[in-house]
């Protein structure tokens, strides 16, 4: 398991946040997500055999926002 922090654009409310960490549910090898719109950031803790950053940027982009590795 890694532990990474991404920036994210465009997130403006706690319902942002939670539409971010719903991704939780659907992206595979994730164990844990946290996003705080405060921050415009998002902790992600996966498992890279499994998940790619690329996929994660891919995953967050479907959902309205942009997010760049920290």
């Amino acid at each position: 398991m890694i532990k990474k922090t991404f920036k994210v654009e465009d997130m403006t409310c706690t319902n942002c946040a939670m539409k971010l960490e719903s991704l939780e549910d659907t992206l595979e090898g994730v164990r844990e997500i946290n996003a705080s719109y405060h921050k415009l950031e998002m902790v992600i803790e996966y498992d890279e055999s499994k998940l790619s950053d690329e996929q994660i940027v891919a995953a967050v982009k479907k959902k309205g926002y942009t997010a760049v590795v920290k």
